[in-house]
């Protein structure tokens, strides 16, 4: 690829080549309207009028997001009014989204925030669950401790998830970036890169956490320690708020109906979960472990009020994603979460 003429800033995520923030970039502008003839022929769209517009909701292949996929599969939906859409990966949601092609998706706040500075008027009605340990820093068996990573390659996606566990392992050993060597690369390369050393240590999740686990990794720092700070939402256009809001609500509702089927009957759910994700049934409780799944009130406490919740771990992130050049636009004034379309909570229930 080309080279860029400007070396990385030291505290910056930036890279001499052009990386995955930069593409999707490119894909929210011109190219979108290419893709979404492409998304459209995939999930079967006409040109028949509807009374009530269809709500399309898309996802990549994440285990929080699976709820959703479980009750479609279910027969929970009327998929002539709702249906639920795999994509092989979050930028393809982010690129229907920004076509028109898709009303809603699962996405990381990080990729919410982007997409509204991006010009998206999208906002966050449900937050599906919170990294509470799936995202970690390991090193080689030798490696024992964060202070011992001075020096070190540190391989690491280019995305805000990616910069914010990295920024706050070395937060926690009180280092600096430039004491480190990022090494930038995508999931799909974590896993070869850790086998033949190329990287000293990792930044990375399910699968690779698991693999590299039974190859003698050394887990030095998770999300545990960071609370609040990586989330996976339902995010929508809104318009659709309007447009569409007894579908939405239709959704949520079940999202937290199948919530509690897993907490009662996992047997139910588990092999149609373990399909989607390659797993034996036995294996899915062990592979959302590292997840919380917040339940009604926990999302009334994440999206409710004048201050919400989520609002101020966004802040943060916005603060993180400057800081790695992963945000340089201004965020918009409109609110970033609703709680138009949550069930309302039980008499007396505090948020």
């Amino acid at each position: 690829m080309k080279q860029a003429t400007k070396s990385p800033h030291p505290d910056s995520f930036e890279t001499r080549r052009i990386g995955p923030r930069m593409a999707r970039r490119r894909m929210l502008g011109g190219a979108a309207a290419t893709a979404a003839a492409t998304v459209a022929a995939a999930i079967g769209l006409t040109g028949c009028s509807r009374r009530e517009p269809l709500l399309r909701i898309a996802s990549n292949v994440w285990p929080g997001y699976e709820l959703m996929h479980a009750a479609q599969a279910l027969g929970r939906f009327d998929e002539a009014e709702l249906r639920i859409i795999e994509m092989p990966s979050s930028t393809d949601v982010l690129q229907s989204l920004a076509s028109g092609v898709i009303e809603g998706g699962g996405l990381t706040l990080d990729e919410l925030l982007s997409a509204r500075a991006d010009g998206l008027d999208l906002c966050a009605v449900l937050v599906f669950d919170e990294s509470t340990g799936a995202d970690a820093l390991i090193a080689q068996a030798e490696i024992g401790s964060l202070a011992a990573l001075v020096g070190k390659r540190i391989g690491v996606e280019q995305t805000a998830t990616g910069a914010l566990v990295l920024h706050a392992a070395l937060q926690a050993a009180g280092l600096r970036l430039e004491q480190v060597q990022p090494v930038f690369m995508t999931v799909a390369n974590h896993l070869a890169a850790w086998q033949t050393r190329q990287v000293d240590a990792l930044v990375t999740f399910e699968p690779v956490l698991g693999a590299a686990a039974a190859q003698g990794a050394r887990r030095l720092f998770d999300s545990h320690a960071m609370p609040g700070q990586i989330i996976d939402v339902l995010a929508v256009h809104r318009s659709t708020l309007q447009r569409n809001p007894q579908a939405l609500r239709r959704l949520v509702q079940m999202h937290f109906e199948m919530q509690a089927l897993w907490l009662t009957e996992p047997q139910r759910l588990a092999p149609g979960i373990g399909a989607r994700l390659g797993l034996a049934p036995a294996q899915v409780p062990g592979f959302l472990d590292g997840l919380s799944m917040p339940g009604l009130l926990e999302n009334h406490q994440w999206l409710a009020g004048n201050q919400p919740r989520l609002l101020t771990s966004a802040r943060h992130l916005e603060q993180v994603m400057r800081k790695a050049r992963l945000l340089t636009r201004a965020a918009p004034q409109t609110p970033l979460c609703s709680t138009a379309v949550l069930p309302a909570l039980p008499a007396g229930a505090d948020t």
